[in-house]
């Protein structure tokens, strides 16, 4: 259980944190990256909400609180020490979730002629915004990962992916189904 009951306890003032396990490291570190730009996606679906109709916002809400799983995971690295608790991951079901959501959802849209710019109406418009920050958040979690000192749990990064692609899907449904979708013209203003 988390319990805060102080906000500010200066230890972050000389360019470090703490991890979940105790450990500090630069807050310009890798590790703190990634949990940073799973954050701020996780800011940018909640933003989306304010515009949501109740079927998507339900499912919004779940993946609000899957990205403080997330964050949780990789804020705490696999270690050989055990720890007095046992860590938060990400698990295959929280992955499966989200492809039955983007199954459900893509069933009444027509397929893609083109890329759609991001925009249409707001909600779609918050959407999309969300997915670009999701793809950040899954590039730097990748680089984590990539590093053989760092241990990333592949679930993290397919739960990334799979979120991106259902914020991708969300917002054509935002858009009236795709009709409202605005259409990239390759070439449009030479």
């Amino acid at each position: 259980m988390v319990k805060l009951n102080k906000i500010y306890t200066r230890t972050g003032d000389k360019g470090t944190t703490g991890l979940a396990n105790g450990e500090r490291r630069s807050k310009a570190d890798l590790r703190v990256e990634a949990y940073g730009a799973v954050d701020e996606t996780n800011a940018c679906v909640g933003l989306a909400r304010l515009h949501a109709d109740p079927r998507i916002d339900a499912m919004l809400a779940a993946i609000q609180n899957d990205l403080f799983d997330l964050g949780a995971d990789l804020a705490t690295p696999p270690s050989d020490t055990p720890l007095e608790y046992e860590p938060l991951r990400i698990v295959p079901s929280q992955v499966t979730r989200l492809e039955t959501d983007i199954d459900a959802l893509n069933a009444d849209l027509k397929p893609l002629t083109s890329f759609v710019l991001p925009g249409g109406s707001a909600f779609s418009a918050a959407l999309h915004l969300a997915r670009t920050v999701c793809r950040r958040a899954e590039r730097v979690t990748v680089a984590l990962a990539a590093i053989d000192s760092e241990k990333i749990s592949p679930e993290a990064v397919q739960y990334l992916n799979r979120l991106s692609d259902f914020l991708f899907v969300a917002s054509r449904v935002a858009n009236a189904n795709g009709a409202d979708d605005v259409l990239w013209v390759p070439g449009k203003n030479r």
